[in-house]
Formats: structure tokens, C-alpha cells, sequence
């Protein structure tokens, strides 16, 4: 008579399980953390390319505002501030034929546009409230980086500093620095414009 063999099949035993259970939670803690990587390098990604393109939109419309600067409707002359993170000058912004009196300044981490109407007769300009404030753009690390907003020049190409030297200025310069979270490097952006005053007598 042949005899039949029965095997036994085993299961894991209580060290087997807890050493799979083990590993598994290991993977398992590596792919969360590698996910969660990838959304936030996505969301600073994307974040920074929007600021960089809002930034450089403003950038545009700043030196187009520059560029057409003018005497002022009470015949003050064109530039009226000039300092490291704010300038001020007169423009006729809205091509309405009344020129307004315009202020950009970086403060903080944000660059604002701010605009003064012409009013009364005579003319004149209250710049103690502004009547509209815009906000240009945000996270500019030029002042946490002791870099200049805007740079001045005279007719000569010379650099132009003391607000005594207003009148002189021919040229001015414009530059903002970029970066949703300095602590990540590398994703800072260095975004450039200038403008030539057209308006100023011995510039035409």
C-alpha cells in the first residue's frame, strides 16, 4: 500500500510579519516623502514663474511711464524724487491731457505704483493721500540684498545721486530682483528696463 504524505504548509511566523510590516512602512514613508517633494518643487515652481511674470509686466509699464515723463501741469519739472526705491515723477499715465504725479517705491518686499491726480486752479498736487494705489509686484528682495531699485545718469552718461542733481537727470535705470522664498536657491530672477527722458528739452 503506498502512503500518502501530507505536508503542511507554514505561515509567516510573528518575526517574518513584523519585518515585512517594516519594510513596507519604510517604502511606504519614502514614496509619501518623494511626493510630497515633488508638490512642493511644482508649487514654488509654478508660484515663482507667475510672480517673475508679474514682476516683469510691471517692469514694462513702469519704464513705459518713465520714458513719457513730463513737466507737471504747474510747470514743475519732470523728476521730482529721486532716491535707491523710489522715484517720483509727472506723466500724463492715462493720455487724458492732464498729467498726474506718479510714485513707485519698494518697501518690504513689495513694489507699489502709487498715482496723484491735478487738481483745483490753480494746479495743484496733494500727495498726502494717493488716488489710486496699485500693488506692482510682490517678494523683490532688492532691499534684503542691498541692491539699488533705481539708478540715475546725467546727460553725460554720469551717475547721478544727490537729489540736488535732479534737474540733470537724462537717464534712468530700473532693476528688481525676484524670489517667492530666498531660502530656495538657486530661483532668484534679476529683471532689467531703462528709459531715456523723451520729454526733458535738451534730451529731444
Amino acid at each position: 500500500m503506498k502512503r500518502r504524505t501530507v505536508q503542511h504548509k507554514r505561515g509567516m511566523t510573528l518575526v517574518e510579519v513584523l519585518v515585512v510590516s517594516a519594510i513596507f512602512t519604510i517604502v511606504m514613508q519614502a514614496i509619501t516623502v518623494g511626493v510630497i517633494a515633488m508638490y512642493k518643487s511644482n508649487a514654488y515652481t509654478i508660484a515663482q514663474s507667475y510672480q517673475v511674470q508679474y514682476a516683469r509686466q510691471g517692469i514694462i509699464s513702469m519704464v513705459r511711464d518713465i520714458r513719457e515723463m513730463t513737466y507737471a501741469d504747474d510747470g514743475t519739472f519732470p523728476l521730482a524724487r529721486m532716491e535707491e526705491h523710489v522715484i517720483g515723477f509727472y506723466s500724463d499715465i492715462d493720455r487724458d491731457n492732464s498729467v498726474e504725479y506718479v510714485e513707485y517705491e519698494v518697501a518690504g518686499t513689495t513694489l507699489s505704483k502709487r498715482i496723484y491726480n491735478a487738481t483745483g486752479t490753480p494746479i495743484t498736487y496733494d500727495t498726502t493721500s494717493a488716488d489710486i494705489t496699485l500693488t506692482i509686484s510682490e517678494y523683490v528682495q532688492n532691499i534684503n540684498q542691498a541692491t539699488s531699485t533705481f539708478y540715475y545718469f546725467d546727460t553725460y552718461g554720469d551717475v547721478a545721486t544727490a537729489m540736488t542733481r535732479v534737474t540733470d537727470v537724462r537717464y534712468i535705470g530700473v532693476q528688481s530682483i525676484v524670489n517667492v522664498d530666498p531660502v530656495l536657491d538657486p530661483g532668484q530672477f534679476m529683471l532689467r528696463g531703462s528709459a531715456a527722458l523723451r520729454n526733458v528739452m535738451d534730451n529731444i
